[in-house]
């Protein structure tokens, strides 16, 4: 590991991204010994997308790392993250809530969660759709039915292209039924406040739309060998 490369490239993320906004070091693959690096910088805020992974990274690691799961969370994976992860970023259909919901209430606590709303144009992204979510919203009582969960907010992947434009669209797209949740008050305790959305390549354009964190890996790690 090149210490003086990482902190530059650190460095350089960091004054990139305003203090309204924050900086998740996604750490998947990286090890214990890169993430202590970054650590020791102030860095506190660290993303895994893999279940396993995080159970046995977060020992080994010191105890006020914010963790946030950003992955694909299927529900046979719950009993890894649940506890660990401050966040999940990934929650994408109601049965996965309902077991999310389960978990926490079963351990006694809150687990916070983000809904993902599918974006792309691509059908390998998951999440609901905004009719989907906007259903749920008008449909549910939301602290009723998942008397487990905090629901802070929305996250979205924007489509894999060179075009800039659509993405920012997608962006500008997932704000708009961002805020719009937000006047609705379907979540009258103000705990609806975050909006993550944009990673190494598109963050600049996710920071323009209005996003609040911002999941950074390759431009913070370099790339992977």
């Amino acid at each position: 590991m090149d210490q003086q490369r990482l902190v530059e490239r650190y460095e350089r993320v960091r004054s990139s991204v305003p203090a309204r906004v924050k900086l998740i070091a996604v750490s998947k693959t990286r090890s214990v010994e890169e993430i202590h690096a970054l650590y020791a910088l102030g860095q506190r805020a660290f993303g895994e997308n893999y279940p396993q992974e995080l159970r046995a990274k977060a020992p080994l690691l010191p105890p006020d790392i914010e963790w946030h799961f950003i992955g694909h969370l299927q529900r046979s994976n719950v009993k890894h993250v649940a506890g660990l992860a401050q966040l999940i970023h990934g929650v994408d259909s109601e049965r996965l809530m309902d077991e999310l919901s389960k978990r926490a209430r079963a351990q006694g606590r809150t687990q916070d969660i983000l809904l993902q709303v599918h974006i792309a144009q691509e059908d390998t992204k998951h999440g609901f759709t905004p009719d989907e979510l906007r259903a749920l919203m008008e449909g549910s009582d939301m602290a009723a039915k998942w008397p487990g969960l905090r629901i802070r907010g929305l996250m979205g992947m924007a489509t894999n292209t060179p075009d800039r434009a659509r993405i920012s669209g997608e962006f500008a797209g997932l704000a708009h039924l961002f805020n719009d949740i937000v006047a609705s008050r379907v979540f009258p305790d103000r705990s609806f406040t975050e909006l993550s959305m944009g990673m190494t390549g598109d963050m600049d354009l996710a920071i323009a739309a209005g996003s609040t964190m911002v999941r950074v890996g390759t431009a913070i790690f370099g790339e992977r060998g």
